[in-house]
């Protein structure tokens, strides 16, 4: 039994396909099916059953595929560990980020922090928030950027930064015409909204109330993946919507009159990095952590009453 053939057992199950783990593993595919045969000869089970398209475990195999995952991590932990002993902050950081926050946040720090660390190799996806859990608990990443608190024990969360709403109106609607927004105000039934898996549409479907229709049904109910979406849809005069505030941090000055402030208490969001539990590359995730909060505006950094504490 060797790691390699270890590796393309795991492969195999995350892609449930042998082509495409070959694909992913830089190997042939003839090659891999090769090992994993030797494995299975080795060990005397059938870890796959090959007749299903797409591949799936055997119930043993399973079982032997869960332990060789623990068993990659450690190995990758060691070699992490062994890293972290360095005053150089180096290796790859694989970074997952949500897509309300990857267009608005990530140009603010990323040329920074690669100029700042060269050693570093910046790796980022752009995912939703339980896709970048469940990455993270697979050791498929190492950090995201995303919106908590998640409840969940085996992630870290370390808070960044806490990002007011505002409200995005278009001039045919009456609420342009104020000054403030009280949350009242605003109704579900005539807001445009990010669609089903978005964090921040579960956000803002908790602080608007749900008040009865006062008038005729809206004519379109529109929801979509991108805020900038959104925001396109509204300046074409329709309704209106909520957004974070860096979504709107550099609007151009002939769109600022979409823009309204909400009344105190704003409704705020909790950004956070966050790492599977035990996560060693510490000096990495603290440089990205200061990387942030230098490319963010000052005030965003209000730490909401000593909640920001110290990564311990």
């Amino acid at each position: 039994m060797t790691i390699q053939q270890l590796e393309y057992v795991v492969a195999v199950h995350r892609h449930r396909s042998f082509s495409r783990a070959a694909e992913a593993c830089c190997v042939t595919q003839p090659t891999l099916s090769m090992q994993i045969r030797k494995l299975e000869a080795e060990l005397g089970v059938t870890l796959f059953d090959r007749s299903r398209k797409p591949v799936r475990a055997t119930p043993v195999g399973e079982a032997i595929i869960r332990q060789a995952s623990a068993n990659l991590q450690g190995l990758s932990r060691i070699r992490e560990l062994v890293e972290e002993q360095s005053t150089v902050v180096r290796g790859a950081v694989r970074l997952g980020i949500i897509p309300t926050l990857a267009p608005y946040l990530l140009p603010r720090f990323v040329t920074a922090f690669l100029r700042d660390y060269p050693e570093v190799e910046l790796i980022v996806e752009e995912l939703l928030s339980e896709e970048i859990v469940r990455k993270l608990k697979q050791n498929l990443l190492d950090v995201g950027i995303l919106v908590t608190p998640l409840d969940d024990g085996d992630v870290t969360e370390i808070p960044l930064f806490y990002e007011p709403f505002v409200a995005y109106v278009s001039t045919s609607h009456p609420l342009i015409h104020q000054d403030f927004i009280e949350l009242k105000d605003l109704n579900m039934e005539e807001m445009v909204l990010l669609r089903e898996g978005h964090c921040f549409r579960n956000q803002v479907v908790r602080i608007c109330p749900e008040l009865p229709r006062k008038g005729p049904a809206p004519h379109l109910r529109f929801e979509s993946g991108s805020l900038e979406t959104l925001k396109r849809i509204i300046e074409t005069n329709y309704g209106y919507t909520l957004l974070p505030e860096l979504a709107v941090i550099d609007l151009p000055a002939e769109k600022r009159h979409y823009l309204k402030e909400l009344t105190q208490p704003k409704p705020v969001r909790e950004v956070s990095l966050a790492v599977h539990r035990g996560f060693p590359k510490r000096r990495l995730v603290e440089a990205l952590r200061e990387a942030i909060h230098e490319g963010i505006p000052e005030y965003l950094r209000d730490d909401r009453g000593g909640r920001i504490v110290p990564w311990v």
